[in-house]
């Protein structure tokens, strides 16, 4: 097993343990853990946890969806970043065309 792999298992069986020691059926911990992801997004759910202590399991899942919605803005604004320098280092140095050289 590559350690990217045991480190998402090692984080999923914690995120799993957690959610059971709060009363919840593991079933939710292993989809709410694909749902995220990742291990980082998992390490943000369990501090969640267990500052939290939520008393229901819709609470557990709004908190997943916005831990989800925080990631796809991330990447949003980093796919925003890169257009954008892109877009400015064809200002910068031009097309290419002849044009450009006049």
């Amino acid at each position: 097993m590559s350690d990217n792999k045991r480190e998402w298992s090692d984080k999923r069986n914690e995120l799993v343990a957690a959610i059971e020691q709060l009363g919840f059926p593991g079933a939710l911990g292993e989809q709410i853990a694909r749902q995220l992801g990742s291990p980082k997004a998992m390490e943000r759910m369990m501090a969640y946890l267990y500052n939290v202590k939520p008393r229901s399991a819709e609470l557990i899942v709004d908190e997943m969806l916005a831990i989800c919605s925080d990631i796809d803005a991330w990447r949003d604004k980093k796919a925003a970043e890169e257009a954008n320098a892109k877009y400015n280092e064809m200002l910068y140095y031009g097309l290419g065309t002849e044009e450009d050289e006049l």
